[in-house]
């Protein structure tokens, strides 16, 4: 694999790293099985790719993204808390929905933003090679972001959220806001599933109606992955399971596609990803019975 090769798929990880962190919120904290990440992920890109080559502030053009993103969150916990319709159906609503959202926010199926100004325009002034920049810079920006979401789940608010996830009517019995824990989580989850494709969008130079499909399959992929090598035990440790395991699904994806592996090629994405959440739920149980 190449150098450059190798530092696309630390930048893939990175940004996927996000969506991770989205899909543990959701999944793992509030045991809520969410689907909206596959129209929220093609949202943040196409929220941020209009405003962009409408000459809006790219900053302000992913602060953009990431509300949108959290809207859709907040119309799924509402049709599952409000509606009563069952949240994984409610989830699949609002991700299909979001697809004639998208393409209404685009005006056509996708945009290019080849020449635009992004966040990511200062690092071609800079000595280093973009390649080699986008993923440091990417990087910094996930180890803030997990930072700030650690320190989140462990305040008052953040275990109010675990609780609800863990027992809903106890948590409601100790005074905790069921619904409201309910509404900011997934708004969170999908803000950050949305900050992620913004940040594809601008470091790929475009906005896709289609870029969405299979995330949440990669999302969990990273989740579980992660959570198979490190078994963590603590917020902070799962969140770093999380950021690992994107990458790792990352490198061993470039690896076997860019290797030929078994004959493998790029139409294979899928069945490599299969492969690897198979795996992934597997191990844990193998470690047990090794232990046994």
């Amino acid at each position: 694999m190449s150098t450059f090769a190798l530092f696309g798929a630390i930048e893939m990880g990175l940004i996927y790293g996000l969506v991770a962190l989205g899909v543990y919120l959701s999944f793992r904290v509030l045991q809520f099985p969410d689907l909206t990440v596959d129209g929220s992920f093609p949202l943040g890109a196409a929220v941020t790719a209009i405003l962009i080559v409408h000459q809006v502030n790219p900053w302000l053009a992913t602060l953009a993204a990431m509300l949108a993103g959290a809207v859709a969150g907040l119309v799924t916990a509402w049709l599952n808390l409000r509606l009563r319709i069952l949240n994984l159906l409610a989830s699949i609503l609002v991700m299909i929905a979001l697809y004639s959202i998208n393409l209404r926010i685009m005006g056509r199926p996708n945009v290019a933003l080849l020449g635009e100004q992004t966040i990511l325009t200062p690092l071609q002034d800079l000595a280093l090679p973009t390649y080699i920049l986008t993923p440091l810079a990417f990087a910094v920006a996930v180890v803030v972001i997990k930072c700030l979401l650690d320190r989140f789940l462990n305040s008052e608010l953040g275990l109010a959220l675990r609780a609800t996830g863990v027992n809903p009517r106890m948590a409601q019995a100790h005074g905790i806001r069921v619904q409201f824990a309910i509404f900011l989580g997934m708004a969170l989850s999908n803000a950050l599933v949305a900050l992620a494709g913004a940040l594809f969008a601008q470091a790929q130079g475009s906005a896709d109606v289609t870029m969405g499909v299979g995330t949440i399959v990669v999302g969990l992929a990273a989740v579980i992955g992660g959570e198979a090598l490190l078994n963590p035990r603590t917020v902070a440790w799962a969140t770093t399971a999380c950021i690992l395991g994107s990458l790792l699904y990352r490198l061993v994806v470039a690896l076997a596609l860019n290797a030929g592996l078994f004959g493998l090629q790029a139409q294979d994405l899928n069945l490599v990803t299969a492969v690897l959440v198979a795996l992934a739920l597997v191990l844990p149980r193998l470690r047990v019975k090794g232990q046994a």
